[in-house]
C-alpha cells in the first residue's frame, strides 16, 4: 500500500486545520442488507465538506496502515485534503443501521491517538487562520489531551469551531462527557450542536437555557441544530430560528457535519475567520447570520436528499449571499 508519511506544511498559509476521527462507515439497514463501507468520522466529514466548498483544508487524524485506512488516504486525496496522522492502531469503523426514516444508529470499533503527530499537527496549525474539531476527538482519550492541548495553546493564532456531536454508546458517563465538551466549548469562537447533543449533555436545562450556558463559557456563537425544525442561534446581541428547508429525505448521515462545513465555509467567504476577526464575530449582525445559516441549511439539505454522507460542491451550492 502506498501510504504517505506524516506531512510536512511546506505551501503556505492553509485556511482550515481541522482535528479529529476518521473511520469506515459500514452502513446497513434495519433487514441486514449488505453491508456498503464508506469512509466518515465526523471531522473528516467536516473537511472535506469545507474542501468541496472552497476552503483549503488540512485534516489532523489517526488512520491505520490497512485497507480500510486506503480507503481513507484515497478519499481525502480525492476531495483535495492534505493529511497529517499519527498512532498505530488500525482504522476505526462504525457500523451505522437506518431505520425506515433514513435516521442512523451506530455501533464503533475505533481507537483515537495522534502519538508521533503533534508536532507536524502544530506546525499545520502555524499556517492556518481557522480550526476546527469534535465528536469523538474530544472525547475519547489519549487523543481527546493532545486535541485539547494543541488547541487550547494555538487560541492567539487561529479562531476555532466545536460540534460535540455527542456518541452515547461509545461516552457513556454523561458528567465527563459534560466536563469535556465545556472546555473545547470555553476555547472556542463557534459552537454546533444537535438538539440531543444539548438533551443528553444537560438533561435539566432546556436548550435556550443550555446554549447561554455555552454562550457564557465564551463563545461569540452558538447554534443548535434541530433536525427538520431547523437552526436556532445565539449571540451576545440576539438569537435566531430559522425552518429547515422541505425536502425529500434519503438519509440523515452526515447532515450535521456538512451543516458545520457549510457554516465555516460561509464564515470564510464572509471573511469573518482568523484571530484579528474575534471583534467582527462577537458583533455579527442579524443578516450576516441569515445569510451563514441560510448557507448551512442548503448544504445539509442537499446531504439528505442523497444517500451517504455526501457532501455538496461549490458549483451545487455557490456562494453565500453576502448582506448589503
Amino acid at each position: 500500500m502506498a501510504f504517505p508519511g506524516l506531512y510536512e506544511p511546506d505551501r503556505g498559509g492553509n485556511v482550515l486545520t481541522v482535528i479529529g476521527e476518521s473511520l469506515i462507515d459500514r452502513i446497513q439497514s434495519e433487514q441486514r442488507s449488505p453491508i456498503a463501507d464508506h469512509v466518515g468520522g465526523s471531522p473528516l466529514n467536516v473537511a472535506v465538506g469545507c474542501s468541496r466548498l472552497g476552503v483549503q483544508t488540512r485534516l489532523v487524524t489517526h488512520v491505520g496502515k490497512d485497507d480500510h485506512g486506503q480507503l481513507i488516504f484515497d478519499h481525502l486525496a480525492d476531495n483535495d485534503v492534505e493529511i497529517v496522522t499519527g498512532g498505530t492502531a488500525p482504522t476505526s469503523t462504525a457500523t451505522a443501521t437506518l431505520g425506515p426514516d433514513g435516521s442512523a444508529s451506530y455501533e464503533f470499533s475505533l481507537d483515537w491517538d495522534l502519538s508521533n503527530a503533534s508536532l507536524a499537527a502544530w506546525a499545520s496549525f502555524e499556517t492556518s487562520s481557522h480550526l476546527h474539531t469534535g465528536s469523538i476527538a474530544t472525547m475519547l482519550m489519549p487523543g481527546a489531551h493532545t486535541a485539547y492541548t494543541l488547541l487550547h495553546d494555538a487560541k492567539d493564532m487561529a479562531t476555532i469551531s466545536y460540534d460535540p456531536n455527542c456518541r452515547p454508546s461509545i461516552i457513556q458517563d454523561v458528567g465527563f462527557a459534560r466536563q469535556q465538551a465545556e472546555l473545547f466549548v470555553g476555547i472556542s469562537d463557534i459552537v454546533k450542536a444537535s438538539d440531543e447533543d444539548l438533551q443528553w449533555l444537560y438533561p435539566d436545562k432546556s436548550i435556550d437555557l443550555a446554549m447561554q450556558h455555552w454562550l457564557e463559557l465564551g463563545p461569540a456563537l452558538v447554534i443548535v441544530t434541530k433536525g427538520a425544525h431547523g437552526p436556532v442561534a445565539l449571540t451576545r446581541h440576539f438569537r435566531l430560528e430559522l425552518p429547515a428547508d422541505s425536502i425529500v429525505v434519503a438519509d440523515t448521515v452526515g447532515a450535521g457535519d456538512s451543516f458545520m462545513a457549510a457554516l465555516i465555509a460561509a464564515l470564510n467567504q464572509l471573511d469573518l475567520l482568523g484571530p484579528s476577526k474575534r471583534e467582527d464575530l462577537m458583533n455579527l449582525d442579524q443578516e450576516q447570520l441569515l445569510a451563514v445559516l441560510r448557507y448551512a441549511i442548503r448544504a445539509s439539505g442537499i446531504t439528505c436528499s442523497r444517500a451517504g454522507a455526501n457532501p455538496p460542491q461549490l458549483g451545487e451550492l455557490g456562494t453565500v449571499t453576502a448582506p448589503a
